[in-house]
């Protein structure tokens, strides 16, 4: 069966039957540009549709607004915030607001850390948003996920299933095949630092992490012996 790639704003074109359609989205979490590129170029080789949660400027902001494949969501980070430091602002109305000015026309949202509370949402709603993607339910739940219309109308949070940094650390792997053949909704998370670097284990990455902003330090970290993030987005193209 082949599937279709779509981004969060595309829900409404298969909200009536989304059982073949797969959602990329991707957290940029102030990768490299280079990081980011390659994650780009895999996917425009491959005219596969994405969303690009957002947390920082960069000139690949525009690359990524001047294609038609992809979308652009903010990915707000409340972490410094509740831990005293106003680097983005003051109270959570503020760091929306630091996000939003990045991303003016986002529709759709997933907080870093998955941070969220009842006032929160309501403030995505006020500014605009639309699509709501806090809520991982990992496959393992085995829960058919669906829409969950808020209280509010027009406001949708859609629950996801698979998270990159999430799926290497759990010692049970499902393969793509079940995955993509389960019914419901599937939105994939991937991060462009792990398909870089190919991550299959938290150690790899953590010996990484004190080379991100320098590429050419970063590619010895790649991992080329086992089966890891980037491997795992590639297969996933190949179904569609």
């Amino acid at each position: 069966m082949a599937f279709d790639f779509k981004r969060i704003c595309d829900f409404p074109e298969v909200q009536d039957n989304f059982e073949n359609s797969l959602f990329l989205t991707f957290d940029i979490d102030w990768a490299n540009d280079d990081v980011l590129n390659y994650c780009i170029d895999i996917l425009e080789m491959n005219s596969v549709k994405a969303t690009f949660f957002v947390t920082h400027e960069t000139p690949v902001l525009e690359r990524l607004r001047k294609s038609d494949l992809f979308e652009l969501g903010i990915h707000p980070n409340f972490n410094f915030l509740l831990n005293g430091d106003h680097r983005y602002g003051k109270d959570y109305k503020e760091v929306i607001d630091y996000y939003l000015d990045m991303v003016p026309d986002a529709v759709s949202v997933r907080s870093h850390s998955l941070t969220q509370n009842g006032p929160i949402v309501d403030e995505f709603i006020e500014r605009g948003l639309v699509y709501d993607v806090n809520l991982l339910l990992m496959y393992l739940s085995e829960i058919e996920l669906k829409p969950i219309p808020y209280y509010t109308e027009g406001f949708i949070r859609l629950p996801y299933y698979w998270e990159d940094d999430t799926y290497f650390l759990y010692n049970q792997k499902v393969k793509i095949p079940q995955l993509v053949s389960r019914p419901g909704l599937k939105i994939f998370d991937f991060h462009p630092i792990h398909v870089f670097l190919n991550t299959s284990d938290l150690k790899q990455y953590d010996a990484a992490r004190p080379h991100l902003y320098q590429t050419k330090d970063l590619v010895e970290f790649r991992n080329r012996d086992s089966f890891g993030t980037c491997d795992f987005l590639s297969e996933l193209i190949k179904v569609s």
